[in-house]
């Protein structure tokens, strides 16, 4: 006896989790960027500074790594084709792994720079520095404000917040250390605060990097406990197994679920599973529902029935 299949798909209307649209956020954090890198990188060269030129260097990496997650805010949008069925969500996801692989990357120039900065300290203009720094302070705090309310529920947004909220902090760093420079003469502190940059800048990445990975290699996302998913379909009315269970991320915002159900009674109307549609919706965060039942025919029994087969 074939095996009944009923799906119920949640359109694109219907989900609470839709990616928010944070276009003005970012022409604004990209603009007050761009215009700071420049500034920070000519007064960095005139100043002797390497806290200064390395910190220019990093917000220029997050320039790209905004722009990246822009252009990603903004593909996800696509609709579906018949070639990309699932539209082009997964670049929000993508766009996360470049700009964390992006931040590794230029934190590794810094440490080399500054490493070598130790053997040769150099003398520092630490007013000039002092004042460039704080002007970041202000512009990346407001940046970061910009991208807070999204930080929680988008990794890609979170990804723009964290190298946002980082900066700010990094430039506090560095007027300290200019500040106390001016007053001891102390020209080690300078490639001291730059490892402290290459720090904060890795352990605030790092996170991002798992979690991006994570979401490119169809794990479940974090915010989702599979247990409790499971544990909720297997007690619904007439569910005596639950198995060939799938979570997987379609975008940072999105979230899909495969489940094969056996229900003895066959007893199945589209009512019943558009409540199952919404009740994954709202306890779980889960958009894009597709639930295939059966009656548990030993006879016929299922191939993806064992936990190991896909």
């Amino acid at each position: 006896m074939a095996h009944d299949h009923d799906h119920d798909h949640g359109s694109a209307r219907g989900h609470a989790h839709a990616p928010k649209d944070f276009g003005k956020a970012f022409a604004i954090g990209i603009t007050l960027n761009l215009a700071f890198v420049a500034t920070e990188a000519v007064y960095g060269w005139l100043a002797n500074s390497l806290a200064l030129l390395a910190d220019a260097g990093h917000n220029l990496s997050d320039v790209l790594g905004l722009a990246l997650a822009w252009g990603a805010t903004m593909l996800v949008k696509r609709l579906p084709t018949k070639r990309r069925t699932y539209g082009l969500r997964r670049s929000s996801i993508l766009a996360s792994l470049i700009n964390a692989v992006l931040l590794l990357l230029a934190v590794g120039a810094i440490a080399w720079e500054a490493i070598g900065r130790f053997r040769h300290p150099e003398p520092v203009a630490g007013g000039t520095v002092m004042a460039v720094a704080a002007v970041g302070i202000v512009i990346n705090g407001i940046t970061a404000w910009l991208f807070a309310s999204g930080s929680k529920t988008d990794v890609n947004i979170r990804g723009a917040f964290l190298h946002m909220a980082a900066d700010a902090a990094v430039s506090l760093g560095v007027v300290l250390a200019a500040l106390t420079m001016l007053a001891t003469g102390w020209h080690w502190l300078d490639p001291a605060v730059s490892l402290a940059i290459v720090v904060v800048i890795t352990l605030g990445t790092w996170g991002l990097l798992r979690d991006s990975v994570n979401l490119a290699m169809d794990a479940v996302p974090a915010h989702i406990d599979p247990a409790a998913v499971e544990d909720f379909l297997a007690s619904l009315p007439g569910v005596v197994a639950v198995h060939d269970l799938h979570i997987w991320a379609m975008s940072t915002t999105e979230v899909a679920l495969t489940a094969h159900l056996v229900k003895p009674d066959a007893q199945i109307d589209d009512a019943w599973l558009t409540e199952i549609r919404h009740d994954l919706l709202e306890r779980f965060g889960i958009d894009h529902t597709t639930v295939q039942y059966e009656r548990g025919d030993a006879a016929h029994p299922c191939g993806q029935a064992p936990a190991t087969v896909l």
